[in-house]
């Protein structure tokens, strides 16, 4: 069967190399901010370049952040990218700022604590024991990051021993900060996989599997 995957359209995010990229994990891919389609589709992919506030503002502007919450009350997958792992929080604080978020997770996503910003390049990652996301990667493996800001606070714990706990993926630019996470149908990553050769193309791979 071919799963049917939706890239939401609000005006941020590289759609079409996204798109191209999916394409070749053999789903069938839509790109569309139509929001029947968003809610029907076997997953739901969330883009984001820029600004925390100009996503936020995008994606509140077609009903993105309702589509993301109904999705996920009904356990439909849903994977962010880049700012639109960002979104996904609390909130963003940018130049003293704060915009509030989709409020998926709890935490804050600020300014890295490095000696240069943006990050820009390739790096490593940390990844927990049990991810599917990362499944069939070698741990030395490098993800190809845009971004000067980010969460560097994972502070969601379960409070009971019947909740699977998130699985929280790292990296380190001058300090450690989420580089993806996998919590039930909710998966993101900070990284772009889409640019992220062919580590990136598994990442994606693994996650059209689950659907």
């Amino acid at each position: 069967m071919q799963h049917r995957v939706v890239i939401l359209d609000y005006g941020s995010g590289n759609l079409r190399s996204a798109q191209r990229a999916v394409e070749r994990t053999g789903a069938h891919v839509t790109v569309t901010d139509d929001p029947h389609a968003a809610l029907d589709a076997d997953g739901l992919i969330v883009p984001g370049v820029g600004a925390f506030d100009a996503c936020m503002r995008g994606l509140r502007g077609v009903g993105g952040d309702r589509i993301i919450g109904k999705r996920l009350a009904g356990g439909r997958p849903v994977l962010g990218i880049c700012v639109g792992m960002q979104v996904l929080f609390e909130r963003g604080v940018e130049h003293g700022v704060a915009t509030d978020g989709c409020g998926e997770w709890p935490g804050t996503v600020e300014r890295l604590h490095a000696p240069i910003v943006p990050h820009m390049g390739w790096n490593t990652v940390d990844v927990p024991g049990g991810s599917r996301l990362f499944a069939g990667i070698d741990p030395g493996e490098r993800f190809y990051f845009v971004h000067s800001y980010g969460v560097l606070d994972w502070t969601l714990t379960p409070d009971s021993p019947y909740i699977t706990p998130p699985l929280v993926t790292w990296s380190t630019h001058g300090t450690p900060f989420v580089a993806a996470v996998e919590n039930g149908p909710l998966w993101a990553t900070q990284f772009h996989p889409e640019k992220s050769g062919d580590a990136g193309a598994t990442v994606l791979a693994n996650w059209v599997a689950t659907l």
